[in-house]
């Protein structure tokens, strides 16, 4: 055993008593190549409802589950927390709102050895929970098309390359010593960040479809609008530090938002309207092309198709609302606000 190589897997979580079993479970049940063992080292953020009593339970019965405190309650905080903790020579980042194959570690194990990578990950798979219904299955089919995020290429299921960031992640310890861990001032996108810094310090990231995962995301629209504000508002702390977005698809929400406020402005003040009905006629022209792209190609019933619109809407509308005070907080070298940091489920 000891002579065996380790992979350690890390997951931040607080208040996940309903899912921590499943995802510990799914997690212990990867199917490794010869000569690897793992660990599974979970940062708890001082969860109440029960979780830390069964994560307890379940290192107690197995030990390779280990639990860290962490004190930061944060995602950035938590990782870094399991980071130090682990002693594998590579580490693979979960999600316990995320279940895995079979061999996702083993496939991320293939792509470093394959591609020679500083980080590699599959595509972002979004599935509803099972009975789930109509609003958390259209949240789900307009998540998983690339082009109501930006063109992003972690929505493309089928996509090998390199990318510019990918779901999760699993790197080569050689990674952290080199770009370093997250960055614990951020409370969202410090995997975007950690990404950036990666391909800005000469690194280079994989997505394979071999790594498979199925994403569970929120099945409300207030969630969904929350957690893209969240992100909208934190975004700008990673383009201010880098002094360059990730990409330009960042960019554009807050501008759109910006262009309905001004067209708005001048409508209020007896300037043109058309510039902003302008506006809003070519993106609803927009949201339904892509509504109905969306539920062509996902076969949606039509209690899925017609919610569609108002999610693609929640999640462009949330992150471009929540990009304006990131860029006014960013700007003037304040601290994050946490409020805009609170959990989304």
């Amino acid at each position: 055993m000891n002579a065996q190589r380790l992979v350690s897997i890390i997951a931040p979580c607080r208040n996940e008593r309903v899912h921590i079993a499943a995802f510990c479970a799914d997690a212990l049940a990867q199917q490794l190549p010869a000569g690897w063992r793992l660990e599974l080292c979970i940062a708890d953020g001082g969860s109440d409802d029960g979780t830390r009593e069964q994560l307890a339970l379940l290192a107690a019965a197995d030990g390779r589950v280990r639990c860290i405190d962490n004190p930061g309650r944060i995602v950035s905080t938590g990782l870094n927390r399991a980071l130090a903790a682990a002693g594998g020579e590579v580490i693979v980042r979960m999600d316990i709102h995320t279940t895995y194959a079979a061999d996702y570690v083993a496939q991320c194990l293939a792509a470093l050895a394959q591609t020679g990578a500083d980080n590699v990950g599959g595509p972002w798979r979004a599935e509803p929970a099972a009975g789930a219904g109509p609003m958390a299955q259209a949240v789900a089919a307009a998540f998983q098309s690339a082009w109501v995020a930006g063109g992003a290429a972690s929505r493309r299921l089928e996509h090998a390359g390199w990318v510019d960031t990918v779901y999760l992640g699993c790197w080569p310890r050689a990674s952290f010593e080199r770009f370093g861990g997250f960055d614990e001032s951020l409370v969202r996108n410090q995997d975007d960040e950690h990404n950036l810094r990666i391909r800005r310090g000469g690194g280079r990231i994989w997505q394979s479809p071999h790594i498979r995962s199925r994403y569970r995301p929120r099945g409300a629209l207030r969630q969904v609008f929350s957690q893209w504000f969240q992100y909208g508002y934190w975004k700008p702390f990673v383009i201010v530090k880098h002094r360059q977005p990730a990409s330009l698809r960042h960019l554009v929400p807050a501008a759109f938002v910006g262009l309905l406020a001004l067209g708005t402005v001048l409508a209020l003040v007896g300037g043109p309207a058309w510039p902003l009905g302008g506006l809003a006629l070519a993106y609803g022209a927009a949201v339904l092309g892509l509504s109905v792209a969306v539920a062509l190609s996902a076969r949606l019933p039509l209690a899925v198709a017609a919610r569609v619109p108002v999610v693609i809407a929640a999640y462009h509308l949330g992150y471009g609302l929540g990009s304006w005070p990131g860029w006014w907080d960013a700007l003037r070298g304040r601290v994050g606000r946490t409020r805009f940091g609170a959990l989304t489920r």
